[in-house]
């Protein structure tokens, strides 16, 4: 279980509050992400977020790992196996543990798919929204009004 922090100011304090291995793992990422196109760096939701028609990636650092995710990850499975499925969508992530490392030239071809991909398909949060074509309708039982006294 986390533990509960504030969330940092902005993304240079949000590394600068890390310690131990993860920062130079952070630091590495960060680098190669930025360096990988047009893409806007905030933190959102506790973590590095990053935007480009819509969340691409994010690099949140934990107290055992450090998780380099991607909106649309299950299809860059080509570029970097290690990158794992999860939840409901198309979201994917690469997990490291102290002494792992991504190379800068992975990092950043992730990047620039993940760009790629959002720019022709769009914001991947609108995936989440709509529902597949030909999904049924939920077939709940109406609730049960309360009798009045």
């Amino acid at each position: 279980m986390m533990k509960k922090t504030i969330p940092a100011a902005n993304p240079d304090a949000y590394v600068a509050a890390l310690s131990g291995w993860q920062r130079p793992c952070v630091e590495n990422l960060r680098a190669a992400v930025r360096s990988a196109g047009d893409i806007e760096e905030v933190v959102k939701w506790g973590h590095l977020v990053y935007l480009s028609n819509g969340p691409v990636l994010l690099i949140r650092a934990e107290e055992e790992r450090v998780l380099f995710g991607f909106w649309r990850g299950k299809r860059l499975l080509s570029i970097d196996q290690r990158l794992k499925a999860s939840g409901k969508y198309e979201l994917a992530n690469l997990v490291l543990r102290e002494g792992m490392t991504v190379s800068p030239e992975i990092a950043r071809r992730l990047t620039k798919e993940a760009i790629a991909l959002n720019k022709s398909i769009g914001n991947p949060q609108g995936d989440a929204k709509r529902k597949p074509k030909g999904a049924a309708k939920s077939k709940r039982a109406p609730k049960a009004k309360r009798a009045r006294r």
